[in-house]
């Protein structure tokens, strides 16, 4: 063990040496931390690609005065699928759409905490369906503000990237949103079927990898100003060869034509396209090596920076 110490203090020492001799300072970045990045219901369906279908068939299902029977007053549905799917992205277009407006007077839309915090989306439920605000609150007083403004009214809430697993915590916020109209819906996206199962869906819809047309004409987008692919043929074809290793994943399509925005030298879609990181063994759903590949071109701050947050859990 004292071998040990001293090898890494050696090590240590070369380092600091290393520092001084190539003039290197250590520098610190402001940053204010966010936990999680909050979803939110907003979208421009021109920026969506594909998902037509599904949408139309999730729409269906929430349409239907009752899913199991016309007493049910309350159904859950689940939008299930890896990370980066578009799960996100499905449920927007449902919420957004204008038969869904007209059949539910009350719309909300929740992103989970990561421990499910009941109060918290208690809070947000009831200044979302009545504009009052319940912060001063009690528990007891926000529960009964919060059925209160959805007694009565068929409502659908959206509650986007449930990771929670405690089934009390569901419970606890179903026998509160029980006081709905009959037909009123919940709308859970999650990678979990176990979260599915445990939310009692009673429709469980596994979203599927984007088509590999779709995901090409996602790229071009985000790779291109519109319609400036038709002047790069040679880079369009890479695009092709580098779609097709993102596994029909949207957030690894999107990322990687982003990071090549505006990227004219064939030399740096090649880059992307024979980079080493494709070689790994992956998963069939691991998009991984195209999120590190978006890492691997942030400047050295970023990194950093980067690297820091990755000891927060």
């Amino acid at each position: 063990m004292g071998y040990k110490v001293k090898e890494i203090r050696e090590r240590l020492d070369s380092i600091a040496a290393d520092k001084a001799k190539f003039h290197l300072s250590e520098r610190t970045i402001a940053l204010e931390m966010n936990k999680r990045d909050l979803t939110y219901s907003f979208i421009l369906p021109s920026d969506v690609v594909g998902r037509r279908n599904e949408s139309e068939e999730v729409i269906e299902v929430l349409m239907q005065k009752g899913v199991v029977d016309d007493q049910s007053r309350l159904s859950v549905v689940s939008i299930v699928g890896i990370g980066g799917v578009g799960k996100t992205t499905l449920a927007k277009l449902v919420y957004r759409d204008e038969r869904i407006v007209k059949n539910f007077p009350v719309r909300i839309w929740l992103c989970a905490s990561q421990d499910f915090d009941v109060a918290k989306l208690s809070r947000n439920i009831v200044n979302l369906a009545s504009g009052a605000s319940c912060d001063n609150f009690n528990v007891e007083q926000v529960h009964a503000s919060l059925q209160d403004a959805l007694r009565g009214k068929r409502f659908l809430l959206i509650i986007d990237d449930v990771w929670s697993r405690d089934r009390s915590k569901w419970l606890e916020l179903r026998s509160l949103l029980m006081v709905g109209e009959c037909g009123s819906k919940v709308v859970v996206t999650t990678r979990s079927d176990y979260i599915a199962s445990m939310m009692e869906s009673v429709v469980t819809y596994n979203l599927k990898e984007l088509p590999h047309e779709d995901c090409l004409s996602l790229f071009l987008k985000w790779a291109f100003r519109n319609g400036q692919e038709r002047n790069f043929p040679n880079l369009t074809k890479i695009g092709e060869d580098i779609v097709k290793k993102c596994k029909g994943v949207p957030l690894a399509v999107k990322t990687l034509g982003s990071m090549l925005y505006a990227a004219t030298d064939e030399r740096e879609w090649l880059k992307v396209r024979d980079d080493e990181i494709w070689q790994l063994n992956q998963e069939g759903d691991d998009i991984l090596p195209a999120l590190r590949l978006s890492y691997n071109q942030l400047p050295y701050y970023l990194k950093q920076c980067f690297a820091y947050c990755s000891i927060f859990p």
